[in-house]
C-alpha cells in the first residue's frame, strides 16, 4: 500500500489520494485569480504597478502600501515559484526536453501543472511538496484578499482588432471592482470609459450579462 503523502490514507499506489488530488486541482485553477486580486488590494485603484515608488530607507512619508507584503506576496513571486515546479516536473517526465522558455506566466504554468496532475500524483515524488507550496501560496494570498476568494465575472469576448486584422474574440473576465484589465490573448488593455462601452456594445445580444453592464457602469459619466 502507498499512503497519501498528505494524510496517510491509502492512495492506491499514488503519491496523493483522490481527495487531495481534487483539492490541488482546484487550488491550481484558483491561484491566478487570487493573485490578480492581491494586485488589486496592494495597489491603490488609481495607480498602476509602474507608479509604485519604494520608500524603505528613504526620507519622507511612507508609502500607504505594506512593502513587506508587496515583496513577498505578489504575482511575480507566485509565478516564479510555479514556473520552478513546472520546470522540475518536465525535467522528471521528459528529461531530454529543454525547459519551458521564459517569461514565466502564472496562469499558463498553473494550467500546465493541472493538465499534468494525473501523471504527477502517480509518478512525481515531489507531488506532496508541490501541494504544500501551492497551499502556502494560496494562504499568503488569502491573508491579503480575505476568504472566500472573489469570484471572476465574465464580461464577454474581446472586441479588439489584432495585427492580423481580425477580432480577437478571447473571453474577457474581471474581478469585482476591477476597472483596468488586459486581454490575456491579444494584450489589449481595457481601461477607459470608451473601452468598456465598446466592449459592451459589440457583444452579441444573447451573451449580454449583468457583469457586462456593471463594467460599463464603472465610468457612469461616459456611459
Amino acid at each position: 500500500m502507498t499512503a497519501c503523502e498528505l494524510c496517510g490514507d491509502d492512495a492506491g499506489g499514488r503519491y496523493l489520494c483522490h481527495r487531495h488530488t481534487v483539492k490541488l486541482a482546484a487550488r491550481l485553477a484558483d491561484l491566478p485569480t487570487l493573485y490578480d486580486e492581491v494586485g488589486q488590494c496592494l495597489v491603490p485603484r488609481r495607480s498602476g504597478w509602474g507608479e509604485i515608488v519604494a520608500t524603505r530607507g528613504a526620507a519622507g512619508p511612507r508609502s500607504p502600501i505594506d512593502e513587506d507584503i508587496l515583496d513577498t506576496v505578489n504575482w511575480g513571486r507566485a509565478a516564479e515559484v510555479m514556473r520552478l515546479w513546472r520546470v522540475d516536473v518536465q525535467r522528471v517526465r521528459w528529461p531530454h526536453h529543454a525547459p519551458p522558455p521564459p517569461p514565466a506566466d502564472l496562469s499558463s504554468d498553473c494550467r500546465w501543472l493541472a493538465m499534468e496532475l494525473e501523471w504527477i500524483v502517480v509518478h512525481y515524488p515531489g507531488a506532496g511538496d508541490l501541494d504544500r507550496e501551492v497551499r502556502e501560496l494560496e494562504a499568503q494570498a488569502r491573508s491579503v484578499v480575505g476568504d472566500p476568494a472573489p469570484r471572476v465575472q465574465r464580461l464577454g469576448t474581446c472586441v479588439a482588432v489584432t495585427a492580423e486584422g481580425v477580432v480577437c474574440g478571447a473571453v474577457i473576465s474581471r474581478l469585482p471592482g476591477q476597472t483596468r484589465l488586459a486581454c490575456r490573448w491579444c494584450g489589449y488593455v481595457y481601461a477607459s470609459a470608451q473601452d468598456w462601452a465598446r466592449l459592451q456594445h459589440f457583444q452579441p445580444a444573447e451573451s449580454a450579462t449583468p457583469a457586462s453592464e456593471d463594467a460599463a457602469a464603472a465610468h457612469p459619466s461616459h456611459a
